[in-house]
């Protein structure tokens, strides 16, 4: 992982936050404003099919040309950026035990050379690992041990996003899981539940949802299933005969019925919808899912009791989903506000549907702000 190259350049302009996704480029620039943050620069392009797919970059030339317009677009002359890898297959996240008596040297040794290497679904020698050590505890048998968060990606990921910047002529300064950047903006929402209780940030984006779930704002447990806004809008659209779309501003504009009685409205079409059944049961099946997986968590031994559900990603903005997860699992639910939870000053206007979507490129933002 490319570490953040904090104060190495004192006094000079840092870069932006650049969110690469299947089926758009987000761009954020963040300024520091006394004690706060303006958002300087906000930009979402579509990525056209064939440059990213499953988590991968596909086409290295395509998206570097793609990021160079994007910039160019919106006059950004930048030279470093902060970006993330999607979580997924190729990525894990795992917080492991190590005896509190090691020091740091030692500690990072064991990390990263014997224990990295007893959690990755993938040889040790083809990840990009990296660490942070977290609080003290004491385990069962009265050992005093360090919580360290394990994070570990797929060379060949990296690799790829690297040389796809390097030939966009910018230089990462960080690159992070995706997790981390949504949760850096939702911190101070995340602060309002207690140390002792655990919250399901389900980030729905275009081809899966990344599941996380976080206790006093570190990740303790993360799943990737394979439904998203695309499966969603696929269903819909076939239901509804229309021709196939990458675009979510048809489903943004859907609001879910939440009694079984009610029909579905799409904005100026309203009343009944034909797309209401299928939309309805591929995100039922989300919500198995999201079930699935909060029971997992909570048969892993001693884990905390999930308060509340945060729904980020361009899925999460469509209406009423909220209702419908707090009804189908019986736990609240409420769509993330980035914008909001930031306190961002801002100089453009920013759809209430777009804003559950930016969670990710806003954090990275963050990570760059001067």
């Amino acid at each position: 992982m490319v570490n953040s190259l904090k104060n190495l350049l004192p006094g000079k302009p840092k870069g932006i936050g650049i969110e690469l996704a299947p089926d758009r480029i987000s761009v954020a620039q963040l300024r520091k404003q006394g004690q706060g943050f303006k958002l300087v620069t906000l930009a979402t392009v579509p990525v056209p099919e064939g440059l990213f797919h499953e988590g991968q970059i596909t086409d290295i030339a395509g998206m570097a040309e793609l990021i160079q317009s994007t910039l160019a677009e919106n006059k950004l002359k930048v030279k470093r950026v902060a970006t993330a890898v999607a979580g997924g297959r190729d990525t894990v996240t795992r917080i492991i035990p190590i005896p509190a008596e090691l020091n740091d040297q030692e500690l990072r040794e064991m990390v990263l050379n014997q224990e990295a290497g007893l959690y990755l679904p993938f040889p040790r020698e083809e990840a990009d690992v990296d660490y942070q050590k977290l609080g003290l505890f004491v385990d069962e048998d009265g050992i005093e041990k360090f919580q360290v968060l394990l994070v570990a990606t797929r060379k060949e990921i990296t690799d790829s996003y690297v040389r796809t910047f390097q030939q966009a002529g910018l230089q990462i300064d960080v690159l992070e899981i995706s997790s981390f950047s949504l949760i850096r903006t939702i911190r101070e929402q995340l602060r309002q539940f207690s140390p002792q209780e655990a919250v399901a940030i389900v980030d729905i984006e275009f081809e899966s949802t990344e599941i996380s779930i976080a206790v006093d704002g570190v990740p303790q447990f993360s799943r990737t299933v394979p439904i998203g806004t695309y499966q969603i809008q696929s269903g819909l659209s076939r239901a509804m005969n229309l021709p196939p779309s990458r675009s979510t501003e048809l489903l943004q504009s859907m609001t879910i019925p939440v009694n079984p009685s009610d029909g579905m409205s799409a904005g100026k079409m309203g009343g009944s919808n034909p797309g209401a059944t299928a939309m309805l049961r591929i995100i039922g099946e989300l919500a198995d899912e999201l079930r699935r997986s909060i029971d997992f968590y909570l048969n892993q031994g001693d884990n905390l009791e999930v308060a509340q559900l945060l729904l980020a990603g361009p899925g999460g903005s469509i209406g009423q989903l909220d209702e419908f997860f707090t009804q189908r699992l019986s736990l609240p639910s409420s769509q993330i506000d980035p914008i909001s939870a930031l306190g961002l000053e801002v100089t453009q206007d920013v759809p209430q549907a777009q804003r559950p979507g930016l969670g990710v490129v806003l954090g990275l933002g963050l990570r760059e702000a001067r």
